[in-house]
């Protein structure tokens, strides 16, 4: 079997909308995966309590962040995934340790976003 040709490089502003182009595919492949779907879901959540609970500006755009962070490690995770199944189809140490490590990672930002809710709604309905 042949390798598809390599697409030709673009550059100038055609690589803007070209890059756009990737990253609307990466949200596209993302969105396949249920952990990505139910993290969405977390954060519309989160933006509804925040409205509830009448949240500072700052937090929101903290929350926000956090949540930009994740959708980040968890498409570098997803990513990481399928490199190692298509290098190593079979059961192997390595291909278990990289996808332990990349889930790690994701779990991080978890404790982080759920910290800073913990934080916000202290301060909202404990403190106020």
């Amino acid at each position: 079997m042949t390798q598809p040709e390599k697409p030709e490089r673009t550059t100038g502003i055609k690589h803007v909308f070209a890059a756009a182009s990737y990253s609307i595919g990466g949200v596209k492949c993302l969105w396949k995966e249920a952990a990505f779907r139910q993290e969405v879901l977390l954060y519309l959540l989160v933006i509804a309590g925040f409205f509830l609970i009448g949240a500072t500006m700052e937090e929101y755009l903290i929350a926000t962040a956090l949540a930009l962070l994740l959708v980040a490690v968890e498409a570098l995770n997803t990513a990481i995934e399928a490199v190692v199944d298509h290098v190593s189809p079979d059961w192997s140490e390595f291909a278990r340790d990289a996808k332990d490590l990349g889930s790690l990672a994701v779990m991080c930002l978890l404790i982080a976003n759920g910290l800073f809710l913990a934080y916000v709604l202290w301060q909202h309905l404990i403190l106020a």
